[in-house]
């Protein structure tokens, strides 16, 4: 990992560091119905090779594939309708798509997770559960649903492929990756048990790149809409890339992209930004 941005906005930096490399996006846009006005010039300004979507709030017959089909992408979907929703979008390929776990792991009633291989690449898009509160059914299903993740991982890859979990994964990691710790004293996205079930699905051999190489505060993904929230930088880290040994040692660039959740009707969530050596792109001048 030799090149590595944070915080800023995308057209601000130099192509060079994408070029000869897949730059893969996550967003959480909280319903592409809502959203699809600012992702598709940011999708044609960014040009990235691969997009994890979530909270998409589309059925599957919804999905507006023709849009990203005229944009050069491929697209798959996992959807429910009202609530949740996961898709991937693609410039170099979309094979074995898979909603959902692996078969002969628990089902999800959610629509939360979809994979696929891309460019070689295998590619999980993720909207872990929330939680709600401490100690809620919802919580223990989010801790089920990091439980299953793992499971699903081990039924259909290794850790000695080139692959990536990207989305919202409702968990602050550290500390470091909250505004004020006191604020969520007491709250989900912090608790231990969370933490560790984080570090569990990373222990089956991820690493988080952006945070393995920047220490620094402030850099957050999501931001409320309330009290001016991203005005005054006070967020949470929560939408990330975590990448296989091999791939994370190819990383040349992590970025969140602020620019994504300025401007009319943006999403909570900003998108976040990897580039990894040595696996097909598509063109990108």
């Amino acid at each position: 990992m030799d090149t590595i941005v944070s915080d800023l906005s995308f057209q601000s930096r130099k192509v060079a560091n994408t070029v000869g490399a897949m730059l893969v996006a996550t967003w959480n846009v909280n319903s592409l119905k809502a959203r699809m006005p600012r992702v598709e010039p940011w999708l044609a300004e960014v040009n990235p090779d691969v997009v994890c979507l979530q909270e998409t709030k589309l059925a599957d017959e919804a999905f507006p594939h023709a849009a990203f089909t005229e944009l050069g992408y491929e697209s798959i979907h996992h959807g429910e309708g009202r609530w949740n929703g996961v898709a991937i979008l693609s410039r170099v390929g979309i094979d074995n798509p898979i909603n959902g776990f692996a078969d002969g792991i628990d089902p999800d009633p959610d629509a939360r997770l979809i994979s696929a291989t891309c460019g070689g690449v295998r590619i999980h898009s993720v909207y872990v559960p929330n939680g709600r509160e401490v100690g809620h059914d919802h919580y223990h299903y989010k801790l089920s649903w990091l439980e299953r993740l793992v499971q699903h991982l081990n039924t259909t890859a290794s850790p000695s492929d080139d692959l990536i979990v990207a989305g919202d994964w409702n968990i602050a990691p550290a500390d470091i990756d909250v505004w004020d710790r006191d604020v969520f004293e007491g709250s989900t996205h912090v608790t231990p048990a969370e933490r560790s079930a984080l570090e569990a699905v990373k222990a089956w051999g991820l690493t988080d790149t952006f945070r393995d190489r920047l220490d620094d505060p402030k850099l957050y993904s999501y931001y409320d809409y309330q009290a001016g929230r991203f005005h005054k930088r006070e967020g949470i880290r929560i939408d990330y890339l975590l990448s296989t040994a091999d791939l994370a040692k190819r990383c040349t660039l992590d970025v969140v992209d602020r620019n994504g959740r300025k401007g009319t009707k943006p999403s909570d969530h900003c998108p976040v930004l990897a580039a990894y050596r040595g696996v097909p792109s598509g063109a990108r001048s």
